[in-house]
């Protein structure tokens, strides 16, 4: 069954030692973050969210998230094609809902449904 993606939206970094992460992009990028709490730091860059995760896997590298219209929907269709969930769709807040499957090669495929998200 094919997926429609409806573009990319997210990319979200590890980031074990989270102050620093957050004073590091915050001076790169000229600007501080839009969300700032202990779980999470979210910027805003052009339209698109960067993200800070404390408790992802260092050794999983960088997390790109697609946009989809049914995040579940994209779980399942990646999971006929032989890839295994690596997280379960979750609901993370304002309607947002995420989830990543593993892929035969070992990378990580991220899926985002975000009703708040606009390029406009």
């Amino acid at each position: 069954m094919a997926q429609e993606l409806l573009g990319l939206r997210t990319v979200i970094y590890p980031a074990p030692d989270l102050a620093a992460a957050r004073a590091w992009w915050t001076e790169f990028l000229g600007y501080g973050p839009y969300f700032d709490q202990p779980f999470y730091v979210g910027f805003e860059v052009a339209g698109y969210e960067l993200g800070l995760l404390p408790d992802a896997d260092v050794a999983d590298g960088a997390q790109t998230y697609w946009g989809v219209e049914d995040v579940q929907a994209a779980v399942d269709a990646s999971v006929e094609q032989a890839a295994h969930v690596h997280s379960p769709p979750t609901d993370v807040g304002e309607g947002i809902v995420t989830a990543s499957v593993r892929l035969p090669d070992g990378t990580l495929v991220g899926f985002i449904r975000n009703p708040n998200f606009s390029l406009g």
